[in-house]
């Protein structure tokens, strides 16, 4: 099969398009034609070194974490799956024609949701609701601030807490404030580039934060006492000494309340019934993953696509 191999810690123009073994399915597992995966930040924190000292990989190695396919043959002791059935997950070594997924952690698409838009939900859903479930655990009636509110983490965030039933105040750029205010579930828009707005806020029950930097060392400040301030590594407010009280909790990977897999197919109907929208940007095939890779690492665009 053909797969975007990295053998080195590096740019992504360090990534091959090259022919690899096909995987086989072991007990429990299926293998999975695929039709599309997405470009998370995942995978160039990975693809960098970025996050090594947390998730270290063995080279050579295949990245990807969200996958939309068919299912072409199934492992022993397999049940509940089919040869033929369209299935998505959050999975390993995405970026290929062939993929091996435990069923544990595998979907049906539901009837209705196209391959591609499928492809772009997985990683983005399950990060969100865990922010906002297990990283912020934020209390109907309670106020959660979330910053980076309309990329793909943050509108599932948002539609996490709004079911949760919290007042949701979405932060973004100044001039994405009307956009944020149409988000389902968003009771209030601030501009997180302007200090002014920040420091008018009154006290925060939880922040989930999703842009980091200076900007999480200003909204820490904003939450009170016994508050919570979730983010993910890399991104931890380098102020907290000074907040002793508040609780900051880091989310890389963890799982809130359900299986993975029950996450994933609640967030995969709310898209097809209309009620959240994970936007695309374009879709490019899988051997161009190293320029689609650049362009998504530069930001301000929405979910890349790759087409197998």
């Amino acid at each position: 099969m053909k797969a975007i191999v990295l053998h080195e810690y590096g740019p992504a123009s360090i990534l091959t398009y090259e022919d690899v073994e096909d995987p086989k399915p072991a007990e429990g597992e299926v293998l999975v034609r695929v039709s599309a995966t997405s470009i998370n930040p995942a995978d160039w924190m990975i693809r960098s070194g970025a996050v090594k000292d947390i998730l270290p990989v063995e080279f050579p190695y295949i990245l990807g974490c969200d996958l939309a396919g068919t299912i072409c043959e199934i492992g022993k002791g397999v049940t509940g799956f089919e040869p033929g059935d369209r299935v998505m997950a959050v999975a390993l070594h995405t970026y290929a024609e062939l993929c091996v997924v435990n069923t544990a952690e595998l979907v049906k698409i539901p009837a209705g949701l196209e391959m591609t838009t499928a492809a772009a939900l997985p990683l983005v859903n399950v990060t969100g609701d865990s922010l906002i479930r297990l990283g912020t655990n934020v209390q109907p009636g309670q106020t959660v601030l979330i910053t980076g509110a309309l990329g793909s983490v943050g509108r599932s965030a948002v539609f996490a807490a709004s079911q949760i039933g919290a007042r949701v105040i979405a932060g973004v750029r100044g001039k994405r404030l009307d956009a944020a205010r149409q988000l389902p579930g968003v009771e209030e828009a601030i501009a997180i580039d302007d200090d002014a707005e920040i420091d008018k806020l009154a006290p925060l029950d939880c922040v989930a934060d999703i842009v980091g930097g200076e900007l999480a060392d200003k909204l820490l400040a904003r939450v009170k006492e016994g508050g919570t301030f979730a983010c993910f590594p890399k991104r931890n407010p380098q102020n907290a000494a000074l907040y002793p009280t508040v609780h900051i909790t880091t989310i890389f990977g963890q799982v809130a309340d359900t299986t993975r897999a029950a996450q994933i197919l609640h967030y995969a109907e709310a898209v097809r019934d209309g009620k959240l929208t994970i936007p695309i940007e374009r879709i490019m095939p899988l051997a161009a993953a190293a320029e689609a890779q650049k362009i998504a690492e530069k930001g301000g665009v929405a979910k890349i696509i790759l087409a197998v």
